[in-house]
């Protein structure tokens, strides 16, 4: 008997070790199986800076106290936190960038909200000191234009310590921050500021690109390194649809042809052709549809849409990977685990687990009754 009770206690401990084991898996260990497959992509040093390493996400959209159901917080703000978290740990970035829409209920977060909101981000995307975090605005995070205010623009600039138009120099590397959400043509106050500022930007940067500084118009303008410069923003430049995009991660097929809207979708046309003109960028890198898309601008302007963060937005995660010199740059995707590949973790060794459990009760039973017979035998006698 003694020996029967004892096969149950160890198979109690089995069926524990088994179960914690499973959720480690699932919760740390699979984003450092996963993560491990990426790296930087190597790139020849042509100046005197050694390369920049960038890392690139967008539309983490942290649930708010609105919409968010707890379960929900729970499981997708972990999910992004683990994945962050690994990726700088393994990968170690100079620099990252979000691209906006960090929050999802930013547009109508009362100031408690807000406040709760902006400690839960710190949390999830803290980073080593040398690391630089600089995030960009989205709509969800001021509204959509005609929802943006003064207000909640200053209040997202306070946190994230930006401004709307912004040249970052790291390395000898130019990253164009831009408000894509002020971007809607109409002379409002933020909108016409917005203008204003990349006008100057513009300026100074071609002054510096052709060391004209001392020179009539250009002097007393700023200075930034002579190269061309890596756009950021929320909205991708205008584009018709998403059945130009090139990639692994594009919209589904049944997405993929419907139009977008001017100034909801991606910004309008007039505001492409401005950003284009003004700093002929040598690569853009946006966010705001989730998806992923790789499209050429007039032949000449390369362009990423980096896909959602978060599961709550898709089923694949990922974020990019992106070293760069003055003259060059190259770029590379990580993809982090996939929920639904999570899940059927879960589920099948739970089933596995199970099935195993009730062979061994089975097996108990049988060992029971046959023990129970033996004895009855020997009381007879």
């Amino acid at each position: 008997m003694i020996s029967v009770f004892g096969s149950s206690g160890r198979l109690a401990v089995i069926v524990i070790f088994a179960f914690v084991s499973v959720f480690v898996l699932c919760e740390y260990v699979i984003y450092y199986l996963v993560i491990l497959r990426c790296s930087w992509p190597l790139l020849e040093v042509e100046d005197s800076h050694s390369p920049l390493r960038a890392l690139f996400l967008s539309d983490t959209h942290l649930l708010g106290a609105i919409r968010g159901h707890w379960l929900d917080k729970l499981r997708r703000e972990w999910q992004m936190e683990r994945a962050f978290q690994t990726s700088m740990w393994l990968l170690n970035p100079e620099v990252v960038f979000i691209l906006g829409d960090v929050f999802d209920e930013g547009k109508w977060s009362a100031s408690k909200d807000w406040e709760d909101d902006v400690r839960r981000f710190k949390r999830i995307f803290r980073h080593p000191v040398d690391t630089k975090l600089v995030v960009l605005v989205g709509n969800h995070d001021i509204g959509f234009h005609n929802e943006m205010t003064k207000q909640k623009l200053e209040r997202f600039e306070r946190v994230f310590n930006v401004t709307s138009a912004r040249i970052l120099t790291i390395k000898g590397v130019n990253f164009l921050l831009v408000n894509s959400v002020a971007l809607h043509g109409d002379h409002c106050p933020i909108c016409q500021h917005e203008e204003e500022e990349l006008k100057k930007l513009s300026h100074a940067l071609n002054c510096s690109i052709q060391g004209a500084q001392h020179n009539g118009q250009c002097k007393n303008t700023a200075r930034f390194a002579p190269a061309a410069p890596v756009l950021l923003q929320h909205y991708p430049l205008y584009r018709v649809s998403d059945a130009m995009c090139t990639g692994v991660d594009t919209a589904p097929l049944d997405e993929q042809d419907l139009l977008f809207q001017e100034r909801y979708d991606v910004i309008s046309k007039t505001a492409s052709k401005k950003l284009l003109w003004w700093f002929k960028p040598r690569l853009i890198l946006s966010g705001h549809t989730h998806n992923g898309c790789e499209v050429l601008h007039e032949n000449l302007h390369p362009e990423i849409s980096v896909p959602s963060f978060s599961w709550r937005n898709r089923n694949n995660p990922s974020f990019v990977l992106g070293t760069f010199s003055q003259s060059a740059f190259q770029l590379s995707k990580c993809f982090l685990p996939e929920e639904r590949s999570v899940l059927m973790i879960y589920c099948s060794s739970c089933l596995i687990i199970a099935l195993i459990t009730l062979i061994h009760l089975k097996m108990f039973r049988k060992s029971l009754q046959f023990t129970n017979n033996l004895i009855g035998k020997h009381k007879t006698l």
